[in-house]
């Protein structure tokens, strides 16, 4: 038989997101997956899943496990509502699996727990709380308390004792900023990299137009304007070292060196080469 454990000096994930979602049955999900392993826990309601080829019914308490690739999507009738808390996270390594993988491929992604049900429950109880909050310490302790649900799932399907079993999206508004820090990290990580809304909108699940309308409600501004100005800002840091436009373009993410000039001049009021005009008569 297979070990599955971790080492400790191993294990560190690292926290993507962690936000609770409402939906009913005119909010309609596309079949998607990530390149992350993805949790789902049921807080209230229930729904079907299609997961892989397979559909599955979820209640409150149940688990749903997805590893990297895993095409997944909620199916709700009409009537049906369900309430959700979705976390995701990356650089798992778990002996016994490939890297971002929980779970065997012939497992079940549904987990109902048995013994550690009520932990679980308690500790994303506790990150819901936490949630709210602004403090300091609040990406630390939410990657604590993520790392915590891992150990519990590991414990529940690898370390335990079997025992016998005794269409609108409503977002409240501390989940709506934990969607827009997700936003904006990935965006910090990635704009020098292609970058699309719809790529915005894959990594945190949600509808483009959603996406769009959630970051713009906390950041007053669309996520691709975001990150045209996040690039631009970048651009400029670089032409304090590098006067090669192509260069700097490359390095922000636009592979068409005329396409950045013009959306340089669009934005900042002069061409990158007249920017370094002035900018080197300044020195001066």
């Amino acid at each position: 038989m297979e070990e599955y454990h971790i080492k400790p000096d191993h294990f560190n994930p690292k926290i993507l997101y962690c936000f609770t979602l409402s939906f009913d049955g005119e909010s309609p999900t596309p079949s998607h997956q990530h390149d992350f392993i993805s949790l789902i826990y049921i807080l209230s309601g229930s729904c079907r899943y299609k997961i892989g080829q397979e559909h599955y019914q979820v209640k409150p308490g149940d688990l749903i496990i997805c590893n990297a690739g895993v095409y997944h999507h909620r199916l709700l009738a009409p009537e049906e509502q369900v309430e959700e808390l979705h976390i995701g996270f990356c650089n798992l390594k778990l002996q016994g699996f490939p890297k971002e993988q929980i779970i065997s491929e012939h497992d079940s992604p549904i987990l109902e727990f048995v013994k550690y049900g009520q932990s679980f429950h308690n500790c994303c109880e506790e990150i819901i709380h936490e949630q709210e909050k602004n403090d300091a310490g609040k990406p630390l302790l939410l990657k604590s308390l993520t790392m915590k649900l891992i150990v519990l799932i590991l414990k529940e399907k690898y370390f335990s004792t079997v025992l016998e079993k005794s269409n609108g999206i409503i977002i409240k508004q501390y989940d709506k900023q934990s969607i827009v820090n997700t936003i904006v990290d990935y965006i910090t990580e990635n704009y020098m990299k292609p970058i699309s809304l719809t790529k915005i909108a894959e990594n945190i699940y949600l509808s483009p137009v959603y996406t769009s309308k959630i970051f713009k409600e906390v950041m007053g501004d669309s996520p691709i304007n975001y990150l045209i100005k996040y690039r631009l800002k970048k651009a400029c840091e670089l032409f304090e070292e590098e006067t090669a436009i192509k260069i700097v373009a490359k390095k922000v993410g636009y592979e068409d060196a005329y396409y950045f000039s013009k959306v340089f001049k669009k934005h900042l009021g002069l061409s990158p080469s007249k920017y370094l005009v002035a900018k080197k008569k300044t020195l001066l």
